[in-house]
């Protein structure tokens, strides 16, 4: 056997170094440190909003005080009396007072509903109250011999009892969601010195069945003799560039700085990486020297902290947004079902393949997801990483391909995400294949703050598209526009926003501008 050269050797290490052009280019990912690793695999369930639980059972008691009025008050009196409007009004009246008075005993937070007896004191004490002021303002309005005691007693005693009930029921769910971690706030701190170790102490004082503050780790942008690798109990998880790859793996609520306001170079210097996250960022005040108006704070248990920036469409506009999304999603997808049955046809008849494309595309915070299209392509010829753009008489492109990716026809198939997978919306930034280049440099390296339109659920149709920046990019000012009204989009969304939108896509469509 003939010895093999060195030179031959290093021909064959860069032949199997080359890449296949025939195979699908795998993303390449931040390494992080045994520790955030430990923590990122973690499994953790989606989490809960309080303010929503909140509201939700105010509704909820709403309807359950009103309806035992009414059942008791039609079962009763007006079997013999008939019916009197003044009853009802009353019996609502006596609703939004009950609602008031528990509001007044702080009885719409998600930490009181997880406790039995100071719960339960509260609520007997202002549904008394409730009865009482009625009574009395009855008195003084001389109506007491028209008021029917045994309503009033059977309504005193029954709605009281079906409150009971409603929130020892609360109590156990709010426990169950406690124990599975969907009520936590997951936190991390940035800085690993003794300030974090104050701020962890201090946070870890208050933890108990009503804290809902979880400390993940300490993350520091210094890697020396400064920087501890243990704070209060809580391991440091790597440095600032590791929080990115870690918040994308795990569900991060709030970042925590335990920075003093006077390091105000470096917390700039952090703010500049973070900022596109789609978390709460915060700067703990709990060591700094300058005091600010007590309105000037928001408080993490009983931790001053100033907001540095807010996680975008949460909590009610979270739900109004996801409500409008399958509702009217599902009918436009109804209303579509024709177009797209004959468009699925003419694929078909174009050309061999299959007649859906599928795509790894970026979704909200950086997740990739499938997202669904009308193949537009040569089934031999398709590109699911979108390594290469798609231009202008594109060889690639079939001949009903052009015209369904010139009319956005193609992205019918788009609503199965909205309406069944949830991981699209109808109008968000237009999500951007995970391999998508400009001039050799992916989008994340040509745009300072791309990851930032992430930040919410991307969609279908979005500002920039109605605007006229949609289909090539092949120029640093298209991505650049499309990342500018993308942000303008998430600071300013609303339910209304949204329908403008939708209504102003068509117009835009029929303009084809930019689409091959």
């Amino acid at each position: 056997m003939e010895p093999i050269s060195a030179r031959a050797m290093i021909e064959a290490a860069a032949t199997a170094a080359a890449p296949d052009p025939n195979r699908p280019m795998v993303e390449r990912r931040k390494r992080l440190s045994p520790a955030a690793l430990a923590v990122a695999n973690q499994k953790v369930p989606p989490a809960y909003s309080s303010i929503v639980i909140t509201g939700l059972v105010r509704l909820v008691e709403f309807v359950l005080i009103a309806t035992v009025g009414i059942v008791l008050y039609l079962g009763y009196v007006a079997r013999h009396d008939g019916v009197h409007w003044e009853y009802i009004v009353a019996i609502l009246g006596m609703t939004v007072a009950a609602l008031i008075g528990f509001q007044a005993a702080d009885l719409y937070e998600v930490q009181v509903f997880r406790r039995t007896l100071n719960q339960m004191t509260r609520m007997i004490s202002a549904w008394t109250l409730v009865f009482l002021l009625f009574i009395g303002a009855s008195f003084f309005a001389k109506l007491g011999g028209e008021v029917s005691r045994v309503w009033l007693s059977s309504f005193f005693l029954l709605g009281l009892g079906v409150l009971i009930v409603e929130r020892l029921i609360l109590r156990n769910l709010v426990r169950h969601w406690a124990r599975q971690g969907r009520l936590d706030r997951r936190t991390i701190i940035v800085g690993a010195d003794e300030n974090g170790e104050k701020l962890i102490r201090a946070l870890n004082a208050q933890q108990n069945d009503d804290s809902d503050i979880r400390v993940l780790g300490v993350f520091d942008d210094r890697n020396d003799g400064r920087s501890l690798d243990t704070c209060a109990g809580s391991p440091k998880l790597g440095k600032i560039d590791d929080i990115l790859e870690f918040a994308r793996r795990t569900r991060v609520d709030l970042v925590l700085f335990a920075l003093p306001i006077s390091a105000e170079t470096r917390i700039l210097q952090m703010l500049n990486k973070l900022w596109v996250l789609p978390v709460d960022i915060r700067l703990s005040a709990h060591t700094n020297k300058l005091r600010f108006r007590p309105r000037a704070y928001s408080y993490v248990g009983n931790v001053p902290t100033l907001d540095v920036f807010e996680a975008p469409i949460t909590d009610w506009d979270q739900v109004m947004k996801q409500l409008f999304d399958r509702v009217v999603g599902g009918l436009i997808l109804l209303a579509a079902a024709p177009v797209m049955a004959l468009v699925a046809l003419a694929v078909k008849l174009d050309s061999p393949g299959p007649v859906l494309f599928r795509q790894k595309r970026f979704g909200f915070n950086n997740e990739r997801i499938d997202v669904f299209k009308f193949r537009s392509m040569y089934h031999h010829q398709a590109d699911p990483t979108a390594s290469k753009v798609v231009t202008k008489n594109d060889p690639r492109v079939t001949r009903v391909g052009k015209f369904i990716r010139r009319t956005s026809l193609d992205e019918l198939p788009q609503l199965f995400n909205v309406v069944f997978k949830g991981n699209l919306s109808l109008v968000g930034p237009r999500p951007h294949a995970v391999q998508m280049k400009l001039q050799s440099r992916l989008f994340d390296d040509a745009v300072d703050g791309y990851f930032a339109r992430h930040r919410v659920k991307p969609g279908i149709t979005g500002w920039a598209q109605i605007n006229g920046w949609r289909g090539e990019i092949d120029n640093e000012e298209k991505i650049q526009k499309r990342v500018e009204f993308d942000l303008y989009y998430i600071e300013n969304w609303s339910v209304l926003f949204d329908l403008f939108i939708l209504l102003k896509t068509p117009w835009a469509l029929l303009k084809g501008e930019n689409a091959y």
